[in-house]
């Protein structure tokens, strides 16, 4: 697959972009070596390797759910600035 200046122009117009003649070649000539490059990844004999997904095993690092002891009316209500009737009490935002 190559990419010419046209490709360029087109992705450049998309991306609102404004590019000089000289911007359109470099571009171009480099996009086609990275393309070269990663077509390199076709020679290499993959037949016995099976597609993964991640190259690394993941494991779940959450800890675990336990029940704990949970504050009181009391202890809460000393740590909100403004607390009535078991309930914070915020500010009225909707009209």
């Amino acid at each position: 697959m190559r990419i010419d200046e046209n490709q360029v122009l087109k992705v450049s117009k998309l991306a609102r972009l404004e590019l000089s003649q000289e911007d359109k070649m470099e571009f171009s000539t480099q996009l086609n070596d990275i393309i070269e490059y990663v077509e390199k990844i076709n020679e290499l004999p993959t037949d016995s390797v099976s597609p993964a997904d991640h190259i690394v095993d993941l494991k779940n690092v959450v800890r675990e759910d336990a029940v704990g002891k949970s504050l009181g009316f009391d202890e809460i209500e000393l740590n909100a600035p403004s607390f009535e009737n078991s309930h914070f009490v915020v500010p009225k935002i909707i009209e």
